[in-house]
């Protein structure tokens, strides 16, 4: 179907490339330098069936901080580019997901303004090479860049590679539901006639 984007980024702090294929099978290829965020990536990439090339050279001398939440606010663009003018698609995508001791909800509307909304908690506070605090500046950078509504909600969970792997996975989910194709839809999914 051709839904695909290219988006670089570049600043002082990180040097971002990014392939995305929304219609693929969840084959990728992730390079940010930090272990367990790409882990993260890769987990996105293959529970929404997205294929992603990700590349990151950031200032990890200093923290992860800047690469974490600069490949989130490349990511929403090029999410946001890929799905084009949103003819057709569904908008709106949720989705629980369990994984051993943690219940992680997520929500998404693709609907053209930037919301996010989280009660995510990490009980340990790093995970292989990443302060895991740093993830909610990720998925903030994505849904403002994206323009879209994203929420998460906790259930349970005191494993934080369990939790954050549970958010990734959750939202891959919502996100391919969001973007899926409704034949039934003409146009958008708006009384307002536009997203």
């Amino acid at each position: 179907m051709g839904r695909s984007s290219v988006v670089e980024r570049k600043t002082k702090e990180t040097d971002i490339k990014i392939n995305l294929e929304l219609d693929g099978t969840g084959q990728s290829n992730i390079d940010t330098g930090i272990g367990f965020f790409d882990h993260m990536l890769t987990a996105f990439s293959k529970h929404g069936f997205f294929d992603l090339d990700l590349s990151c050279k950031g200032d990890l001398e200093v923290d992860c901080h800047h690469t974490v939440e600069d490949c989130g606010i490349a990511l929403g663009e090029a999410i946001k580019k890929a799905a084009g003018d949103k003819a057709g698609i569904k908008r709106y995508g949720s989705f629980m997901l369990p994984m051993d001791e943690t219940l992680v909800a997520c929500a998404v509307d693709l609907c053209g303004r930037p919301y996010f909304s989280s009660d995510i908690q990490y009980p340990q506070e790093i995970c292989g090479d990443m302060e895991m605090d740093v993830l909610k500046e990720f998925f903030y950078g994505l849904s403002c860049s994206g323009l879209m509504n994203l929420h998460f909600k906790m259930f349970s969970g005191d494993n934080s590679h369990h939790i954050a792997e549970a958010c990734f996975k959750a939202f891959a989910k919502s996100l391919d539901m969001a973007l899926s194709i409704d034949p039934r839809i003409e146009n958008v999914l708006s009384t307002k006639g536009m997203l």
